[in-house]
This record gives C-alpha cells, sequence and structure tokens, in this order.
C-alpha cells in the first residue's frame, strides 16, 4: 500500500507566541555544525553534530527510563554533576549507539574531550550523546579526524546541518522554535530532535536537544522540563520500545537579558508554554516520522475523573498494534480503541464512555455509553484516509483531559527493522 505522506505537521498557535526559523540556533548566542565523519558509509549523510554557547549555560535533562543505558548518559550525567549542571556545548554522533561496550564510557569521555580542546573549554562543559546500532563498538578516530572542520565550521545558521547529523531512520530533519517576549527582551527557545523508530512513552523519545536564550535558573529549567516531558515525549508511542539512549538535554545561556526566572512566577509560566509549543511539535513531527509511517494519530481524551487518568487511557490507546494496524487499513474497527481502553491501568466505568473519529474528511461517531452505534463505513473509511487522523474519547467522568500521539504501523515498519544494521 504505497501512499505520498507529507511530514508536515501543524503548529498549535497561542498568543503572544510566535513559530521561527532557525532550530537550536533560534536562540542568541548559539552556533552550530554538522559533517560526515565517516561512521555512515554514504557520504552524503552527516553523522557527527556540535552545538556550542557563545557562554556557559545552565543545563537540564532528562534520560531514558531503560534499565540499559547508553554510555553517552553515564558521561552526561557525570559532567552535570561535576559543573553544577552547566554545560557549554554537546557533541552527538549518528549510526553508532555506543551502548554495551566496554570501552563506552571512555569513547564518550574522549568525545568530549575532543570537542573541549578545538572549542577551548573544559571537557566537563560538553555534553555527549549518540544514536545508531546497539552493541557495536564505536570508533573514534574518524570523529578525532574530523573534529577540527566540524568545530571550524561552527556557525549561527548551522542547525539545519546538525538536525541531518542526528537522524538514522528518519526521512525528514527535525526542528522548532518560538520568540515571545519576557521584561522587553525577545526571548526565543528552539530544538531538534531525531526518532522515527524504538519509541514508547517512557521518557524520552531518542535525542532532543533544546536551546534557549532566557535567563532561568536551574532549578526551574529543570523543574519546567520534567514537566512538560509528562505531557509531550511521554505520550509519544511508535513501536512500544524504549530506547536505551533517549534523552533531552536543555541549555539556557541567558543571552536575551530578561530578568533571571527563578520561581514560579509570570515569567516563569510564560517560558514553560514557550518550552511546551516546541516540545510538542517535536513530539508531533517524531509520531509523523514514525518507521514506515503513513498518518499521525492523536488520541485526545476528555470526561476524565483526573488527567492521571486521561492521559493514561491516551497512551494505552495510541500504543495499541491491533488499533495501529486498522488505522493503517483505514477499517474504523472501534472495538479495538475499546479494547485498549479497558486494559488502561486506571480506574473508570467502560459503561459511560464514547469514541469518534475524525480528520479533515470529517468525523463520525462509532461508540456511545461503552457500546457501538450505526454508522456509515464508508464515511469512516473516507475519515480514516486522511493523513492525520484524532480519536476522540470522552470518559463522560469528569472534566479532565490529555492527549498522546504515535502513528499507525504498516508493512515498512518490518522491512525497515528487518533491515537495520544493513
Amino acid at each position: 500500500m504505497d501512499k505520498f505522506v507529507s511530514k508536515e505537521v501543524s503548529f498549535e498557535q497561542a498568543e503572544g507566541y510566535r513559530y521561527i526559523e532557525g532550530g537550536i540556533c533560534a536562540a542568541k548566542g548559539f552556533l552550530a555544525n554538522g559533517l560526515n565523519c565517516g561512521l555512515n558509509p554514504v557520504k552524503e549523510k552527516n553523522d557527527l553534530a556540535l552545538f556550542v554557547s557563545e557562554v556557559n549555560c545552565n543545563a537540564a535533562a532528562v534520560y531514558t527510563k531503560n534499565k540499559v543505558k547508553g554510555a553517552p548518559i553515564a558521561v552526561c550525567r557525570e559532567h552535570l554533576s561535576r559543573t553544577g549542571n552547566r554545560a557549554r556545548a554537546v557533541i552527538a554522533n549518528s549510526k553508532n549507539a555506543n551502548t554495551c561496550n566496554a570501552d563506552g564510557v571512555e569513547k564518550a569521555e574522549q568525545m568530549c574531550a575532543l570537542a573541549a580542546q578545538v572549542l577551548h573549554i573544559e571537557p566537563e562543559e560538553v555534553l555527549v550523546a549518540s544514536t545508531g546500532v546497539i552493541g557495536e563498538i564505536l570508533p573514534i578516530e574518524p570523529i578525532e579526524r574530523h573534529i577540527k572542520e566540524l568545530a571550524d565550521g561552527l556557525s549561527f545558521s548551522g542547525n539545519l546541518e546538525a538536525a541531518k547529523a542526528i537522524m538514522t531512520t528518519d526521512t525528514v530533519k527535525k526542528e522548532a522554535a518560538v520568540e515571545f517576549e519576557l521584561d522587553g527582551k525577545i526571548c526565543r527557545v528552539g530544538g531538534m530532535a531525531k526518532g522515527s523508530g524504538m519509541i514508547c512513552p517512557n521518557m524520552a523519545t531518542t535525542l532532543n536537544f533544546i536551546t534557549t536564550d532566557c535567563s532561568v535558573s536551574e532549578k526551574m529549567l529543570q523543574k519546567a522540563l520534567s514537566e512538560i516531558v509528562e505531557v509531550t515525549y511521554n505520550c509519544l508511542s511508535i513501536d512500544g520500545d524504549t530506547s536505551t539512549n533517549d534523552m533531552v538535554l536543555l541549555l539556557a545561556n541567558g543571552l536575551a537579558g530578561n530578568k533571571g526566572i527563578d520561581g514560579e512566577n509570570e515569567s516563569y509560566q510564560i517560558f514553560k508554554k514557550a518550552l511546551y509549543l516546541v516540545m510538542l511539535h517535536l513530539t508531533k513531527m517524531l509520531a509523523k516520522d514514525g518507521e514506515g509511517a503513513t498518518k499521525l494519530l492523536t488520541c485526545s481524551v476528555s470526561g476524565a475523573p483526573d488527567e492521571g487518568t486521561a492521559r493514561t487511557v491516551a497512551k494505552s490507546v495510541i500504543s495499541s498494534s491491533l488499533f495501529k494496524c486498522a488505522v493503517f487499513g483505514e477499517d474504523a474497527n472501534w472495538g479495538r480503541v475499546l479494547c485498549a481502553i479497558g486494559y488502561a491501568d486506571a480506574s473508570f466505568e467502560i459503561e459511560k464512555v464514547g469514541v469518534s473519529l475524525s480528520s479533515k474528511n470529517g468525523s463520525v461517531e462509532v461508540c456511545r455509553d461503552g457500546a457501538g452505534i450505526p454508522f456509515s463505513e464508508e464515511e469512516a473509511k473516507e475519515v480514516l484516509s486522511a493523513d492525520e487522523i484524532l480519536v476522540l474519547v470522552d470518559l463522560g467522568q469528569g472534566e479532565a483531559k490529555a492527549k498522546a500521539f504515535g502513528c499507525d504501523l504498516t508493512y515498512d515498519y518490518v522491512k525497515i527493522n528487518g533491515d537495520y544494521r544493513s
């Protein structure tokens, strides 16, 4: 079933915020670059990225909950511990995850040292990330040979080359940025992400890097990131697999000149909203570019007794392989939605649940009060023929709501993962 699929996703508009270009270079004072160093045998594909701030940054991070963790995560944790959650630069590679290797930490430290040497900073000020095949030794020599070229090419418009360098099975680069005003100063938040498979809502979604020129304390930066992860990246599922290398790194250099945010005041809420908009858009891009995907799925749950229940139900629906297959086949098999709702780890009365399917092609109600109702199969198929599908679930038992994001499950997913190492 070959289909042309647009990878563009709609931006969520919010008054006072404007979407801009630039990705991780949108924020003042950040330079980036990416190139092919030889880890990827396809010379036209970048495999090594570097970005740096002109000044030191407050940093926040969230990592995978997989018990098997990539060596870069251990090194990032150690460096942030040593510096008091401060960082200056990030180096990242694709094609090799540097995970489950006896020399993994040594190689990750070497990557930081190489970057620090050409940037004239301390190794502890550099964070590191890797993505690709697990269990293969990471050769450091290609990185060493190209590190000077990588640093020499750093620029305030190098975000595109950096975004391309972290792609694995991704078919499109993933960037987002917004600007807003605080204390009469223009502030910006921008980011880039990679991820197409091995994604499950258990923190996080492969590699995600976010920068801001807003002045925010480390404590409030971490608080905002941890909270927003729960309603964005942790509400995303492609295939139910949680990667060993998942991380989100957030750097704030304060160059916008706003008054420093060190508490949950109005300025914090404005900044947090900007961070949410960037992370939400990256989440939706990751979902729509799922391996082999032809459709972006959003499950919107309302009428829940509390937000936790709403989120649990939404994630259960979006993670259902059976439902994802039905959407690929444009089959309104709504019983699979009810099945996924029913095994969600939450308490509610299924007899009050209603379900509708919606897209740009229309909307069709398929379930009311926990039971099926007559509907047109032809109309439902037309609704499901769109490339963005909205599953509306009303639990009818409260005012809380939540969303989760995913994609359909297609033949190509198996093909891609059957040949992943070749």
